[in-house]
């Protein structure tokens, strides 16, 4: 087959799970046989040159278009006032990509156009009216849903203290699920990446077909590595500190758990990577109340082999936390909260811990410091879900049988 990905940013540096994500479909697809070419948004947060993922060889093309995303208060507020989208998705919206879509669609013929997420949805309707006039028969159009976007806005809100904001971001959620609502079912078929996101897509009115596609990790950089045994009482997270649910997931740890647990056990490190961490992370003394903030680190994988106990704090967010898979794939002992793990094929005390309030987090921290918690069986078993679900090929398998179900036929020429 040959297919095109619209999406809405160039996935790579493979830096942190919205990169992930979409990268991993690419691969997995090539690795199966299939050509990809890619039309990516190159925005000024992700920029990249056109030649980044050169090394995914002859069978793929990367087509970028630079569009200015960046937050602008004016755009913002007249948005606000005037806009039936919402201004996280009317930013991810130009011209140039319309007409780079347009040439693409005339040049090239493709068996399956697959649209990466929500931000670049609005193109779905000039892309089936143009293909209508090209094509006696279309192929499919296929949404990769890697989150229900209103639902992280939901979360953020509940958890939101301020008043003002607490009203904006209900606000935005309520204009991002009326966009959903309107948007996701013209789709001819959608990946939900959890049990979850599928339910919420079918309260969306999304009747056509909606598989269940989780997130994917190729095992062969996240493998166990007996050799290299992690610093004992350690405890570690990671991911990118520009993600609101990440940052609030951190100083709730920081605030309510952290504290108390370092008054008690006072040799307990805890050591946090991820990109771009705020000023009130960055001016925090190194080491402070035994807490390390390494900020971005080039191996995601060597980050976490240094370490012991995986912690995914959690409290808002949506989709799957490609993050926990990875640290699966590892043999890591994961401590999470529910929102963390959702959508992941886990059972608390098996192959993940999962815990909600601060007092049964600082009891769970008690627990591995005083060598209670199972940590090497639970991680051993981690190791082996990954690799049984969440590997790679089995998840590529999935889309190929999704898009068979849409009535994908034999690669058409060009």
């Amino acid at each position: 087959m040959h297919i095109l990905q619209v999406s809405p940013r160039v996935p790579f540096p493979l830096h942190d799970g919205g990169a992930i994500g979409i990268y991993n479909i690419t691969k997995g697809l090539l690795d199966a046989g299939h050509r990809v070419t890619m039309l990516a948004i190159n925005t000024p947060k992700h920029h990249q040159p056109a030649d980044v993922l050169a090394h995914l060889g002859p069978n793929f093309r990367l087509v970028t278009v630079d569009v200015d995303t960046t937050l602008k208060p004016l755009k913002a507020l007249r948005n606000l006032l005037s806009s039936k989208e919402p201004y996280n998705v009317e930013r991810f919206n130009s011209q140039a990509v319309i007409d780079k879509l347009s040439q693409l669609l005339v040049e090239e013929q493709f068996n399956v156009v697959q649209f990466e997420g929500a931000f670049v949805a609005p193109y779905l309707a000039f892309v089936r009216w143009k293909l209508r006039h090209l094509r006696d028969t279309p192929p499919p159009l296929v949404l990769r849903a890697h989150n229900i976007e209103y639902i992280i806005w939901q979360r953020l809100a509940s958890g939101e203290k301020n008043p003002l904001k607490r009203w904006y971001l209900r606000h935005l959620a309520e204009r991002m699920q009326r966009f959903e609502q309107r948007e996701l079912p013209q789709f001819d078929a959608i990946a939900a990446i959890t049990p979850e996101d599928m339910e919420r897509l079918r309260e969306l009115d999304c009747r056509y077909p909606v598989a269940l596609i989780p997130a994917a990790v190729e095992m062969s950089s996240f493998q166990p590595d007996p050799s290299q045994r992690p610093r004992p009482r350690t405890v570690f997270m990671i991911g990118s500190l520009n993600w609101l649910p990440n940052l609030e997931g951190l100083d709730w740890l920081l605030r309510e758990v952290w504290p108390a647990i370092h008054a008690e056990l006072p040799e307990l490190e805890l050591h946090v990577a991820g990109s771009t961490p705020p000023g009130h992370l960055t001016t925090r003394p190194r080491g402070q109340d035994n807490v390390f903030i390494h900020g971005f680190v080039d191996s995601a994988a060597a980050f976490m082999r240094q370490y012991d106990l995986m912690l995914v704090p959690l409290l808002s967010g949506g989709g799957m936390r490609v993050k926990i898979i990875e640290g699966m794939a590892l043999g890591k002992c994961i401590l999470s909260t529910g929102i963390g793990a959702e959508g992941i094929a886990v059972r608390d005390g098996h192959d993940i811990v999962l815990r909600d309030s601060a007092p049964a987090w600082q009891q769970a921290l008690r627990d591995y410091y005083h060598g209670r918690l199972p940590v090497a069986a639970i991680g051993a078993a981690a190791s082996a879900t990954a690799a049984e679900v969440y590997d790679n090929r089995r998840v590529t398998q999935r889309f190929e049988a999704l898009y068979a179900q849409v009535g994908v036929g034999p690669p058409a020429a060009g």
